[in-house]
């Protein structure tokens, strides 16, 4: 049981970390909750399953292929239903809700509601510190540390990364001195939904694909913000491991666990608004900022 925990609370709390860091992204820059994150997350998975089965491409090819063509198509969705409406938040959250709907009832329509499953594209396993960790999950360690290893590189040691900081920092100062805030949202979104997008490719094998798999992780991902601090992305870090270590912990530990995992995500959230309601490192973020 303690090898399944650490296994797993390390592995969910990476996938999380992939989404929850691109959510707090967009919101830290651009100030929209896109609900429909999660949404591009299922759309690669989908994706990278039809490419992997039906056109017998490899793993990366397909899994490069996926990720190209969903952070494209999220740049197209921003242009044409969220660009739009930006200045109104209201009608964003609902511009956004209706995307991911949209997405949901287009799978259906492809695929069926059936649960689809794709190969394992690694077998064997390697045991670390007395640990045995399957090379499957293993692979998601790997590629979640290195995309997060990547974005940090491109905020930090770039000029748009510069230009990204400093938008989400003052946005009307970052207008005034001449950059065009809005490419810097629209690379910020190519960016988050492409963290997704790689969620979305690396669980595929793991986990089932089916219309309805963005919504256990919308409601985990708002958790991990909510407890890490909206808009701070080493917040969402380590919400994402905390988080992912409390669902591995009540999924093992605790009998029907894998019925409780969402609730106790939201009641972790629910004690965090009313104890602390700008999150474990909100403060700390805006004194960054």
């Amino acid at each position: 049981m303690l090898q399944d925990i650490l296994v797993t609370g390390l592995v969910n709390g990476g996938v999380y970390a992939l989404l929850a860091i691109g959510f707090s992204l967009i919101f830290g820059v651009a100030r929209i909750v896109n609900i429909a994150h999660t949404a591009f997350y299922m759309l690669a998975a989908y994706c990278f399953y039809t490419l992997l089965t039906k056109t017998g491409l490899g793993f990366l090819l397909s899994g490069l292929i996926s990720v190209g063509a969903v952070t494209l198509f999220s740049v197209i969705c921003y242009r044409l239903v969220i660009e739009p409406v930006r200045e109104h938040e209201a009608a964003v959250l609902i511009a956004t809700i209706a995307l991911a709907l949209v997405f949901q009832e287009l799978m259906l329509y492809a695929f069926g509601g059936h649960f689809l499953g794709i190969p394992s594209t690694l077998e064997g396993s390697v045991r670390f510190l007395g640990v045995s960790i399957p090379y499957q999950r293993l692979l998601i360690l790997v590629v979640a540390g290195a995309s997060l290893a990547l974005v940090w590189f491109v905020l930090y040691r770039t000029r748009l990364g510069l230009a990204i900081r400093a938008t989400a920092n003052d946005l009307e100062v970052a207008n005034l001195m001449g950059m065009n805030v809005h490419r810097v949202a629209m690379a910020t979104v190519a960016i988050s939904v492409a963290l997704a997008a790689v969620a979305g490719v690396v669980v595929a094998p793991v986990f089932v694909v089916d219309p309805f798999m963005w919504l256990a992780p919308l409601v985990t991902m708002l958790a991990i913000v909510v407890l890490g601090g909206l808009g701070s992305m080493k917040g969402s870090l380590i919400g994402a491991l905390i988080i992912g270590y409390v669902e591995a912990i009540t999924v093992f530990a605790v009998p029907a666990g894998a019925y409780l995992k969402g609730a106790v995500a939201l009641l972790i959230m629910v004690i965090v608004l009313l104890a602390r309601p700008e999150g474990l490192f909100g403060v700390a973020f805006e004194e960054e900022r």
